[in-house]
């Protein structure tokens, strides 16, 4: 992708973010390019964040007009997510601060059977790496093993969504999930007004799907 500067501020990330989603099809190593160009910087997101002693939270900063959403998550000391699914999106993942170990699993064979998950692989992810998964490639977990030290993590999801599938590690039994915001964020980045996008209806993120050219 070009026209891309070498160092971006997270203001400017959301911003190329929205340049690239404007186009009919969006290429999914353009949106890699942008979040690796970041550099995290402190300064930049340590407003946005927020911190639950009892879980992660998911923070709201740009709804993407229908087409996507950038969120950033904060794990405190050893939490961690369920292993799920993503609702037919993309998910790209930025490490801010800390590190996040992304353990990955192939789907359940059968809905109705009892066996543990299978581990597909484990990886550690680290500040400013960047990783990508969709429900093609499998189900993951992530979490922040460290027991003195929090993380905090960049999302992009394609298309945004409302629920997902979590899983039981033991038995696979798989159940919907509900999506939530501990913050809405939006309208505190310093965006042009006009800009500030809504979050998608279910049909904006059902054409979303096609957008993304995998």
């Amino acid at each position: 992708m070009s026209g891309i500067k070498d160092r971006l501020n997270l203001t400017d990330v959301v911003r190329a973010l929205r340049d690239v989603f404007a186009a009919d099809e969006v290429n999914p190593d353009d949106v890699k390019a942008i979040l690796r160009a970041y550099r995290s910087n402190p300064k930049d997101w340590k407003k946005y964040t927020k911190f639950d002693a009892a879980r992660y939270t998911r923070n709201l900063l740009d709804g993407g007009n229908g087409k996507y959403n950038v969120i950033i998550l904060c794990w405190s000391e050893g939490q961690g997510s369920a292993i799920h699914a993503h609702s037919n999106s993309n998910c790209f993942v930025k490490v801010l601060d800390g590190q996040i170990t992304e353990t990955m699993y192939s789907w359940p064979e059968k809905e109705d059977d009892e066996e543990p998950m299978h581990v597909l692989k484990k990886t550690q992810v680290n500040v400013d790496d960047v990783t990508h998964i969709n429900d093609s490639l499998g189900l993951h977990r992530m979490e922040n093993t460290s027991h003195t030290d929090t993380t905090v993590t960049l999302h992009v999801y394609v298309p945004a969504y409302q629920e997902c599938l979590t899983f039981d590690e033991r038995s696979g039994h798989r159940e919907k999930c509900q999506v939530v915001f501990h913050q809405n964020l939006e309208n505190t980045l310093e965006l042009a007004k006009e800009d500030s996008p809504s979050l998608p209806t279910e049909q904006e993120a059902e054409t979303a799907l096609s957008v993304l050219r995998l």
